[in-house]
């Protein structure tokens, strides 16, 4: 058995598992930070998901770190890829001219640039980095955690982590549950949080989030590479949500903001899988564009499948046992198959035929041997019984107006950060087997409060991802790629300004000299962002 001790560990090696560690190392601690796949990176690498940001993202609303991070990704493309000389130029470059944000791209880079940041902690022996390690026991005394023992995935060996600091990042709030943190799944009754989206009568533990298994693929006219057909695929070609307007495997859908039918095509025009940015599937989640360099270098863009057609609602991750667990997951992965065999055989086509033969899956994109993610892309955690729980009276357009309170998000004196999303969720598990539909409303740009990172009883344990203290409803905002970067990077600060000050979290938190002295190394070392611009407080995503 491996020991590794550290002043701060950090398990779970995600967006906000990195971003803590790195915090953690920039005030000069002993960081060991695992993380249960091949990739750090999490929703960006191992899930294949490119940045979800806020439309002032080049400016505000994130950390220093986050900002390098971005800066990196471009400079990333400007020193290894033949770009046009216009795009070499763009100082917002745009690597796949995604849809969904001003930075979409490859996965693979988005681990480079994490290692990159990484690398100057790991020569010295400051940093240890265990990838391939998931955490399977916790061992406890009163109210604090004493040491975490992972498992390597691969060789089977136990390694037992030790440090008077740990920061659960996981992707399902693992440690929570494995350190007997109170801590919640599911939907919560509107009995109990009055938000107004919030579910009727009992809280629906087993109400949760869809989990969508992304894949890669570019697209080749002419060629053929169907795969394999699915042995899910009759279900799922045939599957009618009950909320959907027809098949789900289709090209009509609804928008998820009004609940309205509409039918988005995999291409706008014919043109579109070439370097186009149009309105349709294929531009969304693009994450390598053809159109940035000479014509002729490369055959097709790559784009990322995280469409509505392979959102899996039919059962939850958590709150079942560990079979249940690894069906659906598999029953996940087994519907964007089947979503990938419908588009290259049976899809409508701009031509008026049947099929893209064409589409390939590139597994060199995403580090599998299928093309598939190495991880299926998680959207909803356990979440912390924390200190402060974040409703969404907090930070909701509609609630806030219907509860009588200013326009903006609730200003939050214990804040460590910024974020700005809509509350958007996903269709969901729902209860006793039905699902529900999206819920996707308006919010204001809000603050992390601290109060959120911290148990309501564990004292050196915080939470480091999407498994803060909010609701079922404002994890709907809270989720995203800056949002949980910020949250793991004041983790990751909090844990060593304690260590520094002899003061537990909860107490700097409960005290204003301290907090003040946290927040101002927050803004002062590592460049945060603690409030909004007026210009920006009180816009409605």
């Amino acid at each position: 058995m491996n020991e590794y001790q550290a002043d701060v560990a950090v398990i779970g090696g995600g967006l906000g598992g990195v971003a803590a560690a790195l915090a953690a190392l920039a005030a000069g601690k002993r960081v060991v930070l695992t993380e249960e796949s091949p990739w750090l990176g999490g929703q960006s690498t191992n899930q294949l998901v490119p940045p979800d940001e806020h439309p002032w993202i080049e400016s505000v609303g994130r950390t220093r770190s986050y900002a390098q991070y971005r800066d990196r990704v471009r400079d990333y493309y400007r020193r290894n890829y033949p770009l046009r000389p216009e795009s070499l130029a763009d100082g917002r470059l745009n690597p796949g001219v995604g849809g969904v944000s001003e930075l979409t791209h490859e996965p693979r880079v988005s681990l480079a640039v994490l290692d990159e940041m990484l690398a100057p902690h790991r020569i010295d022996g400051r940093l240890t980095v265990l990838t391939d390690h998931f955490p399977a026991s916790a061992e406890t005394e009163g109210d604090r955690l004493l040491s975490v023992t992972v498992i390597d995935r691969e060789a089977g060996e136990y390694s037992v982590v030790s440090a008077p600091y740990f920061i659960d990042a996981t992707e399902l709030g693992d440690l929570l549950d494995l350190a007997g943190v109170e801590h919640i799944i599911g939907a919560e009754s509107r009995s109990d949080t009055g938000e107004l989206h919030a579910v009727d009568g009992d809280a629906a533990p087993l109400d949760q989030q869809a989990v969508s298994w992304c894949f890669a693929m570019d697209y080749r006219p002419g060629e053929d590479h169907t795969i394999d057909k699915p042995e899910g695929y009759p279900f799922w070609r045939s599957y009618v949500p009950e909320f959907w307007p027809g098949e789900l495997f289709s090209w009509t859908d609804v928008l998820p903001t009004t609940l309205e039918t509409r039918t988005e095509g995999l291409f706008a025009t014919a043109a579109s899988p070439r370097g186009a940015r149009a309105r349709d599937r294929w531009n969304f989640r693009r994450v390598f564009s053809v159109g940035h360099y000479p014509d002729g270098r490369y055959g097709s863009d790559v784009t990322v499948v995280n469409w509505p057609q392979i959102d899996y609602f039919l059962g939850p991750l958590l709150g079942v046992d560990t079979d249940m667990r690894l069906a659906a997951e598999r029953a996940a992965k087994e519907q964007a198959r089947s979503f990938l065999y419908w588009m290259q055989t049976e899809a409508p086509t701009l031509d008026g035929g049947t099929g893209y033969p064409g589409l390939r899956p590139r597994p060199d994109i995403t580090g599998t041997r299928d093309g598939f993610a190495m991880r299926p892309y998680i959207r909803e955690s356990r979440r912390l019984l924390a200190e402060t729980r974040v409703l969404e009276q907090h930070v909701g357009v509609e609630a806030r107006e219907a509860a009588g309170l200013p326009d903006g998000a609730e200003p939050f004196a214990d804040t460590v950060g910024t974020g700005s999303y809509r509350i958007d969720l996903h269709p969901s598990t729902g209860r006793d087997g039905n699902p529900r539909t999206y819920v996707d409303v308006s919010s204001y740009p809000f603050q992390i409060p601290l109060g959120a990172l911290i148990p309501r009883r564990v004292e050196n344990l915080l939470a480091g991802a999407k498994n803060i203290g909010t609701t079922h409803i404002t994890n709907g905002c809270y989720r995203l790629h800056p949002v949980e970067w910020n949250i793991g990077e004041a983790a990751g600060a909090t844990a060593a300004f304690a260590l520094d000050t002899a003061a537990t979290p909860r107490g700097i938190r409960n005290d204003p000299t301290r907090l003040a002295d946290l927040q101002r190394r927050l803004t002062d070392r590592l460049g945060f962002h603690l409030s909004w611009p007026e210009y920006a407080r009180t816009i409605r995503n």
